[in-house]
């Protein structure tokens, strides 16, 4: 399924349940395709089997001070001295699908003092020791959709599990975030379709009610 495919299926969906396609969105067009784009063939073949059947992923990047600002990263991934593991250390907030899901695509920083040129990203099993998923939030919409707090504390990740290369995971990052944002603008299209698909039948039921009476 190409990109556009991707798109128009999370419109149709959105139309039913926005829920659905925001899960839908985030494992295809976020987590899916990075994986595509630059995991190893070892991810690959690791990961894809399993998220196009029986797994469900999550991108794991926002924290207390920071959505999209690499600089202000507090999540750290301290290499271990012979290279061979990473260990993760910090909290996610606002996860979507996190409740939900089998594996985290979670960006950390491998040397703090190198800012956005230091965070890497990580497949991370969600059974790993270490990882906890908080509390869903209380939100207002979309409350199918599992939106929790993620605790990485003291978390080994192998070094074959970082997902491209050492240092690009900020690169990665934005690259994906545009198209993922598209998906989300696909998502308002059928949210705003069906809202206006609704209207139209109220409006000729009270029409074809009141005429009547007014005639």
């Amino acid at each position: 399924m190409n990109f556009t495919s991707a798109c128009l299926v999370v419109e149709e969906l959105s139309r039913v349940d926005p829920s659905v396609s925001i899960l839908v969105d985030i494992h295809n067009t976020l987590t899916n395709n990075a994986i595509r784009f630059w995991g190893s063939k070892q991810i690959q073949d690791k990961w894809l089997p399993r998220l196009a059947t029986d797994c469900v992923s999550s991108f794991a990047l926002s924290e207390a001070g920071s959505g999209t600002d690499a600089f202000a990263m507090k999540t750290t991934a301290t290499p271990s001295k012979d290279g061979s593991y990473y260990t993760l250390n910090g909290e996610k907030l606002w996860i979507s699908n996190s409740n939900e899901a089998g594996v985290f695509l979670v960006f950390a920083n491998v040397d703090p003092s190198l800012k956005h040129r230091g965070i890497t990203a990580f497949m991370v099993d969600a059974n790993t020791e270490g990882v906890t998923v908080g509390n869903k939030e209380k939100k207002l919409g979309l409350r199918a959709s599992s939106t929790c707090p993620v605790v990485f504390d003291n978390v080994k990740v192998e070094a074959v599990d970082v997902l491209g290369e050492v240092g690009l995971g900020y690169k990665y990052c934005i690259n994906i975030l545009n198209e993922g944002r598209i998906g989300i603008a696909c998502q308002q299209i059928g949210v705003s379709g069906r809202t206006c698909q609704v209207l139209c039948i109220v409006c000729i039921h009270c029409y074809n009610m009141l005429m009547p009476s007014l005639l």
